[in-house]
C-alpha cells in the first residue's frame, strides 16, 4: 500500500511538470501564429488582435489534446452542462460579488488618483476589440488550458481527487499554481524573471474559485463564464471611470 501511494505521488509530480511544459509550449505556439498574421490594420495599437490569435491557437491545440486524451485514457474533462443548478448559482453569486468588488476598487483608485492610464484611444474599435477578447476568448482559452486540462489530468495521475479542506482539493491548488506561474514574466535567453505579486495572487485566488466550481458543477462551462464575465467587468468598469 505504501509503495502504491509512493508511485501515485511520483506519477502526480511527473504529470504536474509535464503540464507545466505543455502550457509553456501552448503559449509559445500561440505567439508563433500571432506573429505570423498581419493584423496591424485591424489593431494598430496592438491591444487585442495578437492576444486574441494567441488565445485561439492555444485553445484549439488544447481541445485537440483533450479529445485525444479522453479517448485514449477514457477520462471525462467535463465538456458538458453538468449540474446546471449548482453551476448557475455559483455563476450568479460570483458575478454579483465581482461586480461590487470591481466598482469598489475603481472608486478607491479614483479617490487616490490611481485610475489606469491607457496608451490607446478609447474609441469604438479599441473598446469592442478588447472587451470582445475578454468575453469570447479569455475565459474559454484559459479555463480549458489552466483548469479542465490540468485538474482532470492530476486527478487521473493521483488516481483520485485529494481533498485538503472543505471544497478545496490538491489538484485545484496545483492547477492554480500553474495558472499563477503563467502570470510571471520570465525567460531563459535572455534571463528574465519579473514578479508582480498582486496579479499572481489574484490569478491564484480566482483560479482556485473557478477550479472548485469546475469540480462541483462537473462542467467547464461555468468557470469559463465566470472568467470571461469577471474580465469584462474589470476592464469595462475601468473604461467607464476613464470616460
Amino acid at each position: 500500500m505504501e509503495k502504491l501511494e509512493h508511485n501515485r505521488t511520483l506519477f502526480g509530480i511527473i504529470v504536474f511538470f509535464l503540464l507545466f511544459l505543455v502550457q509553456i509550449i501552448l503559449g509559445k505556439a500561440g505567439y508563433f501564429f500571432s506573429n505570423m498574421i498581419p493584423y496591424q490594420k485591424i489593431d494598430p495599437y496592438d491591444i487585442f488582435a495578437s492576444i486574441s490569435i494567441h488565445h485561439a491557437v492555444q485553445m484549439i491545440i488544447a481541445i485537440i489534446a483533450i479529445i485525444m486524451l479522453s479517448k485514449l485514457l477514457k477520462i471525462d474533462f467535463y465538456f458538458k452542462l453538468g449540474d446546471i443548478s449548482k453551476g448557475m448559482k455559483y455563476l450568479a453569486l460570483f458575478t454579483a460579488a465581482f461586480a461590487i468588488i470591481s466598482v469598489a476598487i475603481h472608486i478607491l483608485m479614483l479617490a487616490n488618483d490611481q485610475l489606469p492610464i491607457y496608451d490607446f484611444p478609447l474609441d469604438r474599435r479599441n473598446i469592442l476589440g478588447t472587451l470582445g477578447f475578454q468575453l469570447f476568448l479569455s475565459g474559454p482559452s484559459e479555463e480549458i488550458v489552466f483548469r479542465a486540462l490540468p485538474i482532470t489530468m492530476l486527478v487521473y495521475a493521483l488516481r483520485k481527487s485529494i481533498p485538503i479542506k472543505g471544497n478545496i482539493t490538491l489538484e485545484v491548488i496545483l492547477a492554480s499554481l500553474l495558472f499563477s506561474f503563467a502570470h510571471i514574466n520570465w525567460s531563459l535567453n535572455p534571463f528574465v524573471f519579473e514578479v508582480d505579486f498582486f496579479p499572481i495572487f489574484y490569478a491564484f485566488v480566482l483560479g482556485s474559485i473557478q477550479g472548485i466550481v469546475f469540480q462541483k458543477s462537473k462542467s467547464i462551462l461555468y468557470p469559463i463564464l465566470m472568467h470571461s464575465f469577471s474580465n469584462v467587468l474589470m476592464v469595462g468598469i475601468g473604461y467607464l471611470f476613464a470616460a
